[in-house]
């Protein structure tokens, strides 16, 4: 529904604006620019899909050789005594842990189209946890947040869209959204954890959450303390080797368990190659609007008005020009998506502002479809806080993604 208005709203926002434009400041481009821009955006929307189709069959199949390896089963060991901590209203060993620990397992791995149903099943688990059917549970609201966090060690679709793009190496985002996406999960968990009085000292989280954040800060430290020209190396170089090393230890795997990988393969390779013919449509409808958004001359207006704000703190403002991919994103995937190809293709896949883009397309998810999806699949009326922790989720995961995109690329 978010993203039927927003649609609505560009094309209606554009007009008005351009008619302002040209009644009052007699500008008679503005009309033919919006409408070669229809005709663009609609051929760039279907030669982009078309240029992801081979990536994502790769990538598609690659996961699927993963999966029937096992790599699930491995993550959702290795998390599942950490989740019996932070959702201490659900009781021990019940089955709801199974579909909850296999949900976040498929995001981590960003198999979003598996990570779903799994979803809505955990939350439908939760629901007959619940005691008041039409508000939401804490532990509910927990696994809602932790959703909307958006932590992924593949951000396979990102990479998709940089390659088509033209970018030297698609990978290089891949260890800044990491680091990003940890910060926006942190600020999730410790958000609702102080609104639930859940105990994050206790030994279990600590260990977790110490071992993760003592790699971050060491990370950071380290990126900090050498010549950008090496960041840029080592983050290229490490990015690539950890992926091959992704995809090495998915194949051994399935080697392990007897699984065909070739077949394992092709089956994933198929949806890959359905889903890119599948976003067609969206894609193209919703460069089309952006490109008539940007050619009335309204998102100028609003990055100048930003970056005027920003400015006045004396800060560094070239970040502006990426942020609404940043604001778009709590509202629509695919209008966030929109902004971060456009972005590209205005300043270049390389430039700061199209790895920047990247960054926050990873770094931040679709609170409000996330909650309208998961909440209203069992009825719940009263989402109390969820909405206000996703959101600080968010704003962390767009801060962190700033700082993070000035210490690699800037």
């Amino acid at each position: 529904m978010a993203l039927n208005y927003i649609w609505v709203a560009f094309f209606l926002i554009a007009f008005v604006v351009a008619l302002i434009k040209l009644i009052f400041f007699g500008d008679t481009e503005v009309f033919p620019a919006m409408i070669q821009s229809t005709f663009d955006m609609a051929k760039t929307g279907f030669e982009l899909s078309l240029a992801l189709t081979g990536v994502l069959t790769l990538w598609m199949g690659i996961m699927r050789v993963g999966e029937k390896g096992g790599v699930v089963a491995i993550i959702a060991r290795f998390i599942s005594p950490l989740f019996t901590k932070i959702f201490p209203d659900i009781p021990k060993d019940h089955p709801v842990f199974g579909p909850m620990v296999m949900n976040f397992s498929m995001n981590f791995l960003g198999l979003d189209n598996a990570a779903t149903p799994l979803g809505l099943k955990a939350m439908s688990g939760l629901q007959e946890l619940n005691p008041n059917k039409d508000t939401a549970s804490n532990a509910q609201i927990m696994f809602l947040v932790l959703n909307t966090s958006g932590l992924t060690l593949i951000p396979v679709s990102i990479m998709a869209y940089r390659a088509t793009e033209g970018a030297a190496n698609p990978a290089d985002i891949f260890i800044p959204i990491l680091l990003a996406t940890f910060f926006s999960t942190l600020a999730g968990l410790v958000t609702v954890a102080l609104y639930q009085r859940i105990n994050l000292l206790n030994k279990t989280i600590l260990l977790y959450l110490g071992s993760l954040t003592a790699f971050i800060v060491f990370a950071i430290y380290y990126f900090q303390s050498i010549p950008q020209e090496q960041v840029q190396v080592i983050s290229s170089v490490a990015s690539s080797l950890i992926l091959f090393t992704v995809i090495a230890s998915f194949i051994g795997l399935a080697l392990k368990n007897k699984i065909n990988v070739y077949e394992a393969f092709i089956e994933g390779a198929k949806d890959g190659f359905n889903v890119a013919i599948k976003i067609i449509p969206y894609l193209v409808a919703i460069l089309v609007a952006i490109g008539v958004f940007r050619q009335s001359g309204t998102l100028d207006i609003i990055v100048n008005g930003l970056r005027e704000v920003f400015a006045l703190t004396g800060m560094n403002t070239d970040f502006v020009d990426a942020l609404p991919t940043a604001l778009m994103k709590p509202l629509s995937g695919g209008g966030a998506r929109g902004m971060m190809v456009e972005s590209m293709r205005t300043y270049g896949a390389d430039s700061f502002v199209g790895r920047l883009s990247s960054v926050f397309q990873g770094s931040t998810e679709t609170t409000f479809y996330v909650l309208a999806v998961y909440f209203g699949s069992v009825n719940i009326k009263n989402s109390r806080y969820a909405v206000t922790a996703g959101l600080i989720a968010d704003l962390v995961g767009v801060i962190a993604a700033i700082f993070i995109a000035y210490l690699f690329f800037y």
